[in-house]
């Protein structure tokens, strides 16, 4: 698969005795969410102010579209759109306007913010004052224009932060409808993992400046293939009987059960099994998640 980011050997620190970022690798394949999680602090923002050429990438260890930086840098921007840290804005100004400016700087026709407004759904409110926009609005148009000419690649630094359940849960499907309609590649950070695990398809978790795990989303569940199920059912002695020995099953107290699955279809199994029995299951719970998985991964 087509490598849209590469990362190698990437080492930084401001200061010979701190270094920020140690021996970075990582591969960001086209037509993916890739999400780049770690804690606050982690190294997040330095990298990717490395990938679009804020930070110097001395010894060329970063390559986009298969060019390095220092080589891609400015006319690469045409392909990539970026949001990192908080965006900026003439608040005294509209969004269109906002836009407009942009647009007039690279040189696109006034179309081209037609169509990134229409994209964010922000074209029956291009003329509210940009102080006068909820922060979710001020997201949007945002990443209006870092969809300025149809960019292969976005770059987004924590673009969820900060805003209401209902303002995430819009960015979120924005981001998908433009990686999947548009096939618009998104690299994205975030220390959000409810939020971020709905949209990805690859990840790279970093912590203290390290990466302690690279790859798509299927191979982290294969990673954790034996997942710890809790089973809410009543008169749980009577119904562990039920299940088999290889899934280890535990009660935990008179009416909870605690098994050990590796698929879907494994807990379909069993609990059909102890239905037929008579069982009554009023609760499943994963005791072992995507939240769970990351802990584990940045202690271990």
């Amino acid at each position: 698969m087509e490598k849209i980011i590469e990362i190698q050997d990437l080492n930084f620190g401001f200061s010979k005795n701190k270094p920020i970022l140690k021996n970075i690798n990582l591969s960001v394949p086209r037509g993916s969410i890739f999400g780049f999680l770690g804690a606050n602090g982690a190294g997040k923002s330095t990298t990717m102010k490395m990938l679009i050429g804020a930070i110097p990438d001395e010894k060329n260890c970063i390559k986009i579209f298969n060019q390095s930086v220092s080589n891609l840098y400015p006319e690469g921007f045409h392909r990539i759109g970026s949001l990192i840290d908080v965006a900026a804005f003439y608040d005294h100004l509209s969004g269109w306007e906002n836009i407009l400016a942009m647009s007039k700087l690279r040189e696109l026709p006034e179309s081209e913010c037609e169509r990134v407004l229409h994209l964010v759904d922000m074209w029956e409110n291009r003329h509210v004052k940009m102080k006068k926009c909820s922060l979710g609005m001020k997201q949007r148009i945002a990443i209006a224009i870092t969809l300025l000419g149809n960019p292969d690649l976005l770059i987004l630094d924590e673009p969820v932060n900060g805003l209401d359940p209902n303002g995430m849960m819009e960015i979120r499907e924005l981001l998908i409808k433009l990686n999947k309609e548009q096939g618009v590649t998104i690299f994205i950070s975030s220390h959000l993992l409810q939020e971020i695990e709905k949209m990805i398809t690859h990840l790279a978790i970093i912590s203290h400046g390290e990466i302690k795990f690279s790859g798509s989303v299927k191979d982290l569940t294969t990673l954790y293939k034996h997942t710890r199920m809790r089973i809410g059912i009543n008169n749980a002695e009577h119904y562990i009987k039920e299940i088999p020995e290889k899934n280890s099953p535990n009660q935990i107290d008179e009416n909870t059960l605690e098994i050990v699955v590796e698929s879907k279809e494994e807990i379909i199994t069993l609990v059909k099994k102890m239905v037929m029995a008579g069982a009554e299951i009023f609760e499943l719970k994963s005791s072992l998640g995507f939240e769970e998985w990351f802990m584990d991964i940045i202690k271990n």
